[in-house]
């Protein structure tokens, strides 16, 4: 892989993951404190939400190493070895969680304003997230199984190379 784009796609990575660190302890607890003042009937959501919004970043946050540790993979030419399988069930898993967090989210909003209604806005935002994850957790996962492929296509071919090297 070229030399450049990986450098490139390093320096973003980076930037991806200071702009959510930076939102986690930053942003979130800001939003989240000046919604408790602004709705103090809805104050006691704050703790729950904060947190799983966190833990969402955090989710995304590994994913974000997951690919650092993938993209060193590919530059030792390495990336098709059981190593590589780890760190793309951790993305697998890691979009999965969110998923999961969104919904469980969704549906404990729910139930916490079952008298004055969650927001339509919030509601559709937490089940396209929750979607989203659940895509991004599927199409990773096909990816998972061609790289399966191209792992043991990899082995094939050494092993016809190895019997070719032997009729020669």
């Amino acid at each position: 892989m070229n030399v450049l784009a990986t450098g490139l796609l390093r320096a973003v990575l980076v930037f991806m993951f200071l702009g959510l660190l930076m939102a986690q302890l930053w942003v979130l607890p800001d939003i989240s404190r000046s919604l408790a003042v602004q709705y103090p009937e809805a104050a006691h959501l704050r703790s729950p939400t904060l947190v799983t919004a966190s833990l969402a970043l955090v989710a995304a946050q590994l994913v974000l190493v997951c690919v650092w540790r993938l993209l060193t993979l590919v530059r030792r030419d390495t990336v098709f070895s059981p190593e590589g399988f780890r760190w793309v069930d951790v993305i697998i898993g890691a979009a999965g969680g969110a998923g999961v967090l969104a919904l469980g989210l969704l549906l404990w909003l729910t139930w916490q304003t079952t008298q004055t209604g969650l927001q339509p806005g919030i509601a559709l935002l937490l089940l396209g997230s929750a979607v989203l994850a659940a895509g991004i957790a599927l199409l990773v996962g096909v990816l998972r199984s061609l790289l399966a492929k191209a792992v043991g296509l990899k082995g094939e071919a050494t092993t016809l190379r190895a019997e070719l090297d032997e009729v020669v």
